[in-house]
């Protein structure tokens, strides 16, 4: 009884000379958040392709692959011959573009989480490790880093997919190992600065493993910086799946992606413009959304700013 009457009284004496407490990490995020018209517009946009992706088999009106011989470029619903049953119209073999969109959407956001889960996983222990254990190991990794970035990326990416085969898991494993180098670089840099610090050097002096100092006590200082980096990087990602399926080496039919559905319109641009153009669109929607987010992270876990 007299520990909440002498919490009281603090509470009550903070608030009579002006003292302000300190707020928990959530909510200054939320505030940061809600401040934030970037941060706001992003989360919105991530979370409809997130929406779209997860609710496609109950929002799409139509089985994405079915083909409606008498409904071929049918037209947006505000045009001319429009039919409301295909507000965006339907493509050369009457197949609704607006039920594709939806169903392409599961495979970006797939693809896109998926790959760069994979690849930051990888660079982070490499990076983490050439820069945590220095010396031999470190030259080692950062030799093989640079020969690795040496490799023109879309190469490396044709190249290999040429070899294991154009699939949903070959374009995912593909993304992901070749996406590695960046996380490993800067993990390392990161890394580099940290094992520096006091409480590392205090961890070692007390005869904490190696392993356990590195992932208890380094990883989770640099891992502000792995986040702002893989959301930047799912950005990438789905650009470099559409570009892919674009040129017939990704995701293969009949199974619906972005970029399938503009390589199939780009002949019907004069004629049917919303075969290519709508796919296009929903490509910029998502990866504006994505780095807008990013942006966000970015300045709300940058450590020099001060917390409200």
């Amino acid at each position: 009884m007299s520990d909440s009457k002498d919490n009281n009284l603090q509470a009550e004496s903070e608030n009579r000379f002006g003292f302000k407490r300190r707020s928990s990490p959530r909510a200054i995020l939320f505030r940061r958040w809600r401040r934030s018209p970037v941060g706001i517009v992003g989360t919105f946009m991530v979370l409809t392709v997130i929406i779209m992706a997860l609710a496609a088999p109950l929002i799409a009106p139509h089985d994405p692959t079915q083909h409606h011989r008498d409904q071929r470029f049918t037209p947006p619903v505000w045009m001319a011959e429009g039919n409301p049953e295909y507000v965006l119209g339907s493509d050369q073999l009457g197949r609704d573009v607006w039920s594709r969109i939806l169903y392409g959407s599961r495979i970006s956001v797939v693809v896109g989480v998926a790959a760069v889960v994979i690849g930051g996983t990888v660079g982070t222990i490499m990076g983490l490790t050439a820069g945590f254990r220095g010396g031999r190991t470190d030259a080692i990794i950062s030799r093989f880093l640079d020969a690795f970035l040496s490799i023109p990326f879309i190469i490396l990416v044709l190249a290999l997919v040429g070899v294991l085969g154009p699939s949903l898991g070959t374009i995912i494993l593909v993304l992901g190992v070749t996406g590695w180098a960046s996380y490993a670089r800067v993990v390392r840099g990161e890394s580099l600065s940290v094992k520096e610090r006091e409480f590392v050097l205090a961890a070692e002096v007390v005869g904490v493993k190696s392993t356990r100092t590195a992932f208890k006590h380094v990883l989770p200082n640099v891992f502000a910086s792995i986040i702002v980096l893989a959301t930047l990087d799912v950005a990438a990602t789905i650009l470099a799946e559409s570009s892919l399926s674009y040129l017939g080496l990704g995701v293969q039919p009949p199974t619906v992606t972005w970029g399938t559905m503009i390589a199939d319109g780009r002949e019907y641009l004069s004629s049917a413009w919303w075969l290519a153009v709508f796919p296009g669109l929903a490509i910029m929607f998502t990866v504006l959304g994505v780095i807008f987010l990013g942006d966000w992270l970015r300045d709300v876990l940058d450590p020099k700013l001060k917390e409200d």
